[in-house]
């Protein structure tokens, strides 16, 4: 049973929907997905979810806020759904459902309990006060997880430096997602410029990333103003939505930067709009592994970031493309313009980054490895596993 906060528009949905399909063959492993309700200005990824015949059971009051009775609903429903299933293995993703789906599992006994940080909230989330009540939660919920699994290295030294659980209890497996068709976003160049009435040579400038605080677009604008007064042509494209939308195009108007930025909401498919971009930026205050990149890098697009969380995994500064430190709105304008005016460097970072994304974060090496991970550890606590092809 796997089980995710929220199918929002993201890596973790994306994650999730798709190791439900692959590890839900008949013969070796039956997967169900648990979710709980996503909010209207964030989109949802239910459309995937059913191209690949992906039904999630929906909890509605596993949502993202915290609320002590809604919690305690959600603790119910979910041990009655791990009653009910009697799966070998619980395996949840983000921290709502990671709170309340190991702990329905232990309370019933479930042999293997998995958590993934996709992300975490040990910083630039909340209030130092509330940053260490969530530390202590999840150094609790650590002592009944038999594994969990990090992103990349960088972040398996930063959950083990906070003490949330042992360095070998922590298991690296990369991010994986459907990179394949981005390879060749060369073919659909053309169509976003069309749209917006920008020729070939306007530099265009985007961000891929739902509208809320951590991804602090503010920098994004704070940069854009500094590309501007070098390159008054440059237009920049935000592309998302959240709980931001209205503030941000807000101060885009009290900046003054109305005609250079357009809010275009979410895009699917995402390949047209990768394709016509000259540098995809991200300025995230800390990130998990930033799918927006890899998808970028992927479809051969030179990019930015800040550099935190799990991006330096990604993004290998002057390697695979440029990182800047958090917060810093100059540096991020001097890299955006770097990229812009260097060509040279901006062809080889997107070769070099293509090379390193693909296949190191294609799915079929994720669900390999989530799968190894499975059986290893349930062979350890003597539950026999059928090979593939024999029917269970």
């Amino acid at each position: 049973m796997r089980a995710i906060t929220r199918l929002n528009i993201g890596g973790p949905a994306i994650h999730a929907i798709l190791l439900t399909d692959a590890l839900d063959d008949g013969a070796q492993f039956s997967s169900t997905l648990v979710t709980g309700t996503t909010a209207p200005h964030e989109g949802d990824m239910l459309d995937m979810a059913a191209a690949r015949s992906v039904r999630p059971i929906v909890l509605p009051a596993l949502g993202r806020e915290i609320s002590p009775l809604d919690d305690l609903v959600s603790l119910a429903r979910m041990v009655q759904l791990v009653r009910r299933l009697r799966p070998d293995v619980v395996h949840t993703h983000m921290a709502k459902a990671g709170t309340v789906g190991r702990l329905a599992a232990r309370l019933c006994g479930v042999p293997l309990i998995v958590h993934t940080y996709h992300g975490h909230v040990f910083h630039s989330y909340f209030s130092p006060a509330k940053t260490r009540v969530f530390v202590t939660i999840e150094k609790a919920l650590g002592l009944v997880t038999d594994r969990i699994v990090v992103l990349g290295e960088e972040q398996r030294v930063e959950i083990a430096s906070l003490g949330v659980a042992p360095a070998e209890k922590l298991e690296p497996i990369r991010l994986g997602l459907e990179l394949s068709p981005f390879l060749d976003a060369q073919a659909a160049r053309g169509g976003l410029r069309r749209e917006l009435g920008l020729s070939e040579n306007v530099p265009l400038i985007g961000i891929v990333a739902r509208l809320v605080p951590i991804k602090a677009h503010e920098l994004f604008f704070e940069a854009a103003e500094h590309v501007l007064h070098q390159r008054p042509e440059a237009r920049f494209v935000v592309v998302g939505d959240g709980e931001r939308r209205a503030e941000l195009e807000a101060m885009v108007d009290r900046m003054g930067l109305r005609d250079a930025v357009t809010f275009l909401g979410w895009r699917r498919p995402m390949i047209g709009v990768y394709a016509d971009l000259d540098v995809v930026a991200l300025t995230s205050r800390n990130e998990g592994s930033p799918v927006s990149l890899i998808e970028a890098m992927a479809a051969g697009r030179p990019v930015i970031s800040t550099h935190v969380g799990g991006v330096p995994d990604v993004v290998v500064n002057g390697v695979t493309g440029l990182t800047v430190p958090s917060g810093d709105a100059n540096a991020m304008g001097d890299g955006i313009l770097q990229l812009l005016g260097d060509r040279t460097l901006a062809d080889r970072l997107a070769a070099a980054g293509r090379r390193h994304v693909y296949p190191r974060y294609d799915s079929s090496r994720l669900v390999d490895e989530v799968r190894n991970l499975y059986l290893r550890e349930l062979a350890g606590r003597g539950r026999a596993v059928p090979s593939v092809g024999v029917t269970a």
